[in-house]
């Protein structure tokens, strides 16, 4: 496994064009996101690789395709591989993600996971009957549509979850018939390089997926600008995800945006078990997940008591070196996000708010922040932090907790602890989210789950059943008896 090798010696990752490694003039490094040391380099893409990758593709989608049987067959083996290999995968992730090792143990778990979900799916991919029979003067005629891949699909992933994203959007759209160019994040691109050498060792014919790495305001443009491409995966910002949107034009596009997500403990909760869930999926992976944990709405009668709780459970977190088994919480993407975030804080205690933990970074390492007293317009409230900061806002009534939570211009997931079945069915309803998760946090996702949002937090679903909806076209087809 060429790709893993030169990982483990610290050298270059070329592009990747059609099974060949092309190494370019330019190269990016790859930093240790916790001791700051280059780990690898990768290439830096022209556009005339753009070209070459969307080629190749192309070219490969048009020959004759795998069958559904041999699709299922490369993903189940692929998700045997990686259950071998466990410890390079997970290293990789620690090292260019700064995961902690359980942050990374629970990444490759469901990485593998959804490997293998999307297997079984790409044996399931059918159609359905079309009663033309129900309709005068056509009595002779049956119709039933089938589903067909799209062809070429331009991926682009982030760098917080670079391994599981990455195999949601690559191992459906294979599972579908599809051929991929795919643009990983700068920051974390190691894990995609291992990821598509653990495919074609299990039997991927070489061109099906192609990596072309840069910045994404060149290579990313790049991609944009190639009528080939079918359709666009993304998961990232939401400023990013509206331009790819104007840029795709007729062409679809799947995009997991941003979040600020709410959760609601209502005084009937288990205080106990609300504590415990929302302090330890608040700051995993350093709060750097769309879904993690950013407002607490907390009914005003059982506010002190869950605050106590819950910062009990804050303060027993282990943060530093992730390469420590038992690390909580490690460094945050770079120092530049761990500085933002701590502007952040510091403006909302200048403007009122009150931090139950101190305030501390050292360096890219951002120490959880759990603040109250915030006000609703403060960023780390109305925007979307994405790092390890937490705010708790008392309510009266619940009404008024589901329209703070509905405050937002995002929409992925909110989640409220409750034991009135009645007011998790009315939140069901009320909360204007993709996703509302009852007795557990806002950042539960199981990965066979339909997963995506709406407003600002992006349109279409993940989970390998849902994302084959989305990468394949669905063709009436009428026989005249």
């Amino acid at each position: 496994m060429r790709s893993l090798s030169l990982v483990e010696q610290n050298k270059e990752l070329p592009l990747y064009i059609d099974g060949e490694y092309i190494k370019t003039e330019e190269s990016i490094p790859v930093y240790h996101k916790y001791t700051g040391e280059v780990i690898a380099s990768i290439s830096k893409a022209g556009r005339q690789h753009v070209i070459q990758a969307v080629d190749a593709a192309e070219r490969n989608f048009h020959k004759d395709s795998l069958t559904p049987v041999q699709r299922y067959a490369i993903l189940l083996k692929s998700a045997d591989l990686m259950e071998k290999r466990r410890d390079e995968f997970e290293r990789s992730l620690v090292q260019e993600v700064g995961k902690t090792r359980k942050d990374a143990k629970g990444e490759l778990d469901r990485t593998i996971n959804t490997l293998r979900l999307s297997a079984e799916e790409a044996k399931r991919i059918a159609g359905e009957m079309v009663p033309l029979q129900a309709t005068e003067g056509s009595e002779n005629r049956i119709g039933f549509t089938i589903r067909v891949p799209k062809g070429v699909i331009g991926v682009i992933t982030p760098f917080n979850y670079p391994l599981l994203l990455g195999v949601h959007k690559v191992a459906p759209a294979l599972a579908a018939g599809n051929t991929i160019v795919i643009k990983p994040a700068t920051s974390t691109p190691l894990a995609t390089f291992m990821l598509v050498d653990l495919l074609e060792e299990a039997g991927l014919p070489k061109g099906y997926v192609n990596i072309v790495t840069g910045a994404g305001s060149e290579v990313g443009e790049w991609l944009l600008a190639e009528e080939r491409i079918a359709m666009y995966t993304f998961t990232g910002s939401g400023e990013v995800g509206k331009h790819i949107k104007e840029k795709s034009g007729l062409r679809p596009v799947a995009l997991e945006l941003g979040n600020n997500s709410p959760n609601i403990v209502h005084n009937d909760a288990d205080l106990d078990l609300a504590a415990r869930l929302t302090a330890s999926r608040s700051f995993h992976n350093a709060g750097q997940a769309c879904i993690a944990v950013q407002r607490l709405y907390v009914q005003k009668e059982v506010f002190e008591e869950f605050t106590q709780k819950y910062v009990e459970h804050v303060k027993q977190l282990n943060i530093g070196d992730p390469e420590k088994e038992e690390t909580d919480v490690g460094p945050m993407i770079n120092e530049k996000e761990a500085i933002r975030t701590e502007e952040w804080v510091r403006e909302a205690v200048s403007q009122g708010a009150r931090s139950l933990v101190k305030i501390k970074r050292e360096g890219a390492l951002f120490h959880p922040a759990v603040l109250i007293d915030t006000k609703p317009d403060m960023k780390v409230v109305c925007q979307e932090v994405f790092a390890p900061v937490v705010c708790i806002v008392p309510y009266d009534d619940v009404q008024e907790a589901f329209e703070a939570a509905n405050t937002s211009d995002y929409g992925l997931q909110a989640g409220i602890f409750t034991k009135d079945l009645q007011l998790a069915m009315r939140a069901a309803k009320v909360l204007q989210y993709g996703g509302v998760v009852i007795n557990d946090v806002s950042t539960y996702r199981n990965d066979v789950m339909p997963y995506g949002g709406i407003k600002n937090s992006g349109i279409g679903k993940e989970g390998p059943h849902y994302a084959i909806r989305e990468l394949t076209d669905e063709r009436m087809v009428v026989m005249n008896l």
